[in-house]
């Protein structure tokens, strides 16, 4: 079964005129996806001008290492945002799995457990949250909203706002500091999630409900599709998601704290909307998130190349939101009516 963007309607897609499309076809069909490559260079020639260092070997490959949790999270939201929710509760749980990791490696556990655990720690706050938005119809935004808030709170309650450090010599740190042929792990890592949620939201019919349900969740479900357990199961993932960035920040740093992640949630969304993934669901691109999430990115480190105020970057973080949601209202909501 194929599932269209447009509302009320679940079926077929036309047929392609193949033999007529053009590059400039292609450009206009994938506008929100070539206006944020196009943005994405401009950043990074404007940087490497202002700064000495930023097309260096060294700093790409930091910056790759740095933003693998904000790509691998980001590739959930995605998933998320499409089907119409929202996941304000990411940095938390990145916190939360990041300290327990520290715990449970200094309480003698084997690091292979620790990672199973904190996946399945990730998973359970995920479906916990997905019950609340998909069973019981709680808007999404007040569930994680609460999620931010309490997930927290137990990750403070935990260390009591002090970092618990993470052997040296364990394994575990290899996740977050390892190389392999020259490229680091946790980039290897997100090349690998990036590459699996791709294929799902392209290449399964998973990833055309999760599209159907933010476009016409109702279409969907006459179609025979269990929405609720759709709308449960991006949650989980992105709850996974999560999870990983928050074992991946543990080895990276060595320590375990509950004041990691504040703010997070912010650069993933910033990402994903960049990427052009509308906020009214029903559209979403993971080329898109991937250069949003590299484009946020670039922003931290060449602000802080180009020696400016570290509160700088909030600032812009925050002014690219507001400016993506309103070209989401502007341009997506201008496509409907045109429909």
């Amino acid at each position: 079964m194929n599932v269209t963007s447009s509302p009320g309607n679940i079926g077929a897609l036309p047929p392609k005129r193949a033999h007529n499309s053009t590059w400039k076809d292609v450009a206009i069909a994938n506008g929100s996806v070539v206006s944020i490559a196009l943005f994405f260079i401009v950043v990074c020639v404007v940087f490497s001008l202002i700064t000495n260092s930023f097309l260096t070997t060294p700093n790409l490959l930091n910056i790759v290492r740095q933003s693998a949790p904000l790509l691998i999270v980001a590739a959930a939201m995605t998933f998320v945002i499409t089907a119409g929710g929202i996941d304000l509760s990411v940095g938390s749980v990145l916190a939360l799995t990041a300290t327990l990791s520290a715990v449970l490696l200094q309480a003698g556990l084997p690091w292979p457990l620790v990672v199973i655990a904190m996946l399945a720690l990730g998973a359970a706050v995920g479906a916990l949250q997905g019950f609340f938005i998909a069973y019981e119809r709680i808007p999404a935004f007040i569930v994680t909203l609460a999620g931010l808030s309490v997930i927290r709170g137990v990750a403070l309650l935990i260390t009591g706002g002090y970092s618990i450090p993470v052997e040296p010599t364990s394994f575990f740190v290899n996740i977050g500091r390892a190389w392999f042929l020259g490229v680091p792990v946790p980039a290897l890592l997100a090349l690998v999630v990036l590459i699996i949620a791709y294929l799902a939201f392209n290449r399964t019919p998973f990833g055309r409900y999760v599209t159907g349900i933010g476009a016409n969740a109702e279409a969907v479900r006459r179609a025979g599709v269990d929405t609720r357990f759709m709308m449960l199961f991006v949650y989980i993932l992105s709850g996974m998601a999560a999870a990983v960035a928050g074992i991946i920040l543990a080895a990276r740093l060595g320590s375990g704290s509950s004041n990691a992640g504040q703010g997070f949630e912010l650069d993933v969304i910033a990402a994903v909307v960049l990427g052009g993934t509308s906020l009214f669901g029903g559209r979403g691109t993971i080329i898109g998130t991937v250069l949003g999430a590299l484009t946020v990115a670039v922003i931290g480190n060449g602000l802080i190349l180009a020696h400016m105020s570290p509160f700088l970057t909030p600032i812009v973080t925050g002014t690219i939101i507001l400016v993506a949601i309103w070209l989401n209202f502007r341009l997506f909501k201008g496509a409907t009516r045109s429909r």
